[in-house]
């Protein structure tokens, strides 16, 4: 039998979209009930209905909201949810780029911090939150530096990973180059991690305890690119994206990189950016310059759907939602199967 990707090329043409004048869609939830629930810069999320209609749901206690109009400090100041996650009971997670916190919100917008510092100092820049089956909290922090994108350099390396547990929040693995997303295999047996600025994604042998051990890169050493989000497919397929040069793409079980949609095809402005990560000499101006048409600063792979075969693209500067339908479903997550409120 086959991989489902063999062959398979994302069609741009093929691609509709979903949700209208969203702001900074980097993290979408999907619910088998086809409901979409997409982190926004606003300072919550946007409840997207399968008939399409959307609420804007602000945390009430979000504080740190920028005026900032342009889009250099618009990405570095204020509130800024990012990764999602949901809470056995539905709630909301949110690890929050602009607060620094992680923060719990309810389907109504009430709204706590439940961590913001760790070992006694601020946690850093909370990028994502990943629930496991035991109910344990995953945290990563790119780095410790207050204005990301300074972090964007081949020698600043201070991103971790943390767990939440009855016994607290921990440090369970440190070292890595800007942390991203992480996502689990099937049977919880491996954590991957997105290493953005090391181009390059990680693997842990996760022990019954949480702790990890036996890091190694899983795929190529150097994309080559950066980076962002990372979804498995029911195939053991991991897929994902480049964040600034807009490409989707899936590393199948042998370490073996497709890419599956390419929005920069080798843009001017993305081998500009390359070639100044290499010397440290990377600016908001390069980073900006970059981007694709289709979700500009691809950000993240969501499955969703009855069948778990349609793909949502998260994106940082993008409004909407685009997505698409892939050759084969995606692993659910865990809370797919999971009672939840409506």
């Amino acid at each position: 039998m086959g991989n489902p990707i063999d062959g398979f090329e994302i069609d741009p043409a093929s691609l509709k979209t979903i949700g209208t004048d969203l702001q900074r869609p980097e993290c979408i939830l999907a619910e088998p009930d086809g409901s979409l629930w997409s982190a926004d810069a606003r300072g919550g999320v946007v409840h997207i209905r399968p008939d399409g209609s959307q609420t804007l749901i602000a945390q009430d206690t979000a504080t740190g909201f920028s005026d900032a109009t342009d889009d250099a400090s618009r990405f570095t100041t204020g509130t800024l949810p990012n990764g999602l996650a949901f809470a056995r009971n539905g709630d909301i997670l949110i690890s929050n780029f602009g607060t620094d916190r992680l923060e719990l919100m309810k389907r109504t917008g009430e709204s706590e911090v439940l961590y913001d510092t760790i070992n006694g100092k601020p946690i850093g820049k909370v990028n994502f939150v990943l629930r496991d089956s035991k109910d344990r909290l995953w945290l990563t922090v790119s780095t410790t530096i207050a204005n990301w994108m300074e972090a964007c350099s081949p020698n600043i390396i201070d991103g971790y990973i943390a767990m939440a547990d009855e016994n607290g929040l921990r440090i369970m693995a440190d070292g890595l180059h800007f942390t991203n997303e992480i996502r689990f295999d099937e049977n919880e047996k491996f954590l991957y991690a997105v290493e953005t600025c090391g181009m390059k994604i990680t693997r842990f042998q996760v022990a019954e305890n949480g702790d990890l051990s036996g890091r190694e890169t899983f795929g190529p050493e150097n994309h080559n690119a950066f980076i962002d989000g990372i979804a498995f497919d029911a195939y053991d397929n991991l897929w994902g994206t480049h964040v600034m040069t807009d490409r989707i793409f899936a590393i199948k079980p042998d370490g073996d990189l497709r890419i599956l949609l390419d929005d920069d095809q080798g843009s001017a402005e993305g081998k500009a950016l390359l070639s100044a990560f290499a010397q440290d000499k990377v600016t908001p101006e390069l980073q900006l310059a970059c981007g694709g048409n289709i979700a500009n600063w691809m950000a993240s792979l969501t499955f969703g759907g009855a069948d778990l075969r349609q793909v949502y693209i998260g994106s940082l500067r993008g409004t909407t939602i685009p997505y698409f339908t892939a050759p084969v479903a995606g692993l659910p997550m865990i809370h797919w199967n999971e009672r939840t409120k409506n």
